[in-house]
């Protein structure tokens, strides 16, 4: 079922803020601590929104054959997590998630841990909250709708464009960085985001095991010259 444009945008800061709390739940039962997961100010991961709204929109066909939507689902979300690790590292020279240590991962970017869940909430989504949700929404008063949905594009759109200047310090100074181990780089760019404003500082509490991926090519490269 196809649905208004305001529609979709609700639904997809629904599932961003709730893929951030539960990347904050998860957290803070690991830590015992409270961490603004992504690297976005706001409360929300845009990667559960684009991914609940793919899902909605190709999944349709399969609801009757729920083994069929779940299989799919891990592919469209595995697909998902794996390009958006891969342009994060081109464009930020940074790795900012790192499954390299579980058990049948893909370039450490995605791994069979997370791929599963992938699948139960591709089925929750399309059974059980889509229908939720859609239902609530369609209730209120289109001119209500559009504000809310104009606010809420507004404010995301002013949050990437800060949040992305804040990332890029990693880029800038990641390419001035001079050291030949990899260790020594990350804990520079860890030095220099933690000497920024609190919402550099909350980058790293966000993303602790951050990695430069600029530092790896150049240990690669001097390794080889060492070689040759």
């Amino acid at each position: 079922m196809f649905h208004s444009i305001e529609i979709y945008i609700l639904l997809f800061f629904t599932y961003a803020i709730l893929g951030w709390l539960m990347e904050v739940g998860c957290k803070l039962v690991e830590t015992k601590k409270f961490i603004n997961r992504g690297f976005l100010i706001g409360p929300y991961c845009p990667i559960y929104g684009w991914g609940a709204i793919i899902i909605t929109l190709l999944l349709n066909k399969y609801l009757a054959d729920p083994i069929a939507l779940f299989i799919i689902a891990i592919v469209i979300c595995s697909i998902i997590e794996y390009v958006t690790s891969y342009f994060m590292e081109k464009i930020y020279h940074a790795r900012w998630w790192d499954y390299s240590r579980r058990k049948y991962n893909i370039n450490g970017r995605i791994c069979l841990e997370t791929m599963i869940p992938f699948g139960i909430l591709g089925v929750l989504i399309m059974y059980f909250a889509n229908p939720f949700f859609t239902g609530i929404y369609e209730k209120i008063p289109e001119i209500a709708l559009t504000v809310i949905c104009s606010f809420l594009v507004i404010v995301f759109l002013i949050d990437n464009i800060i949040s992305s200047h804040i990332i890029s310090t990693i880029k800038v100074e990641g390419i001035k960085a001079e050291k030949d181990n990899t260790k020594e780089i990350t804990e520079k760019v860890k030095q220099i985001l933690q000497s920024k404003s609190f919402l550099h500082k909350r980058l790293i509490n966000a993303f602790p095991d951050i990695k430069n991926i600029r530092g790896k090519l150049k240990l690669k490269i001097e390794e080889k010259r060492r070689n040759d």
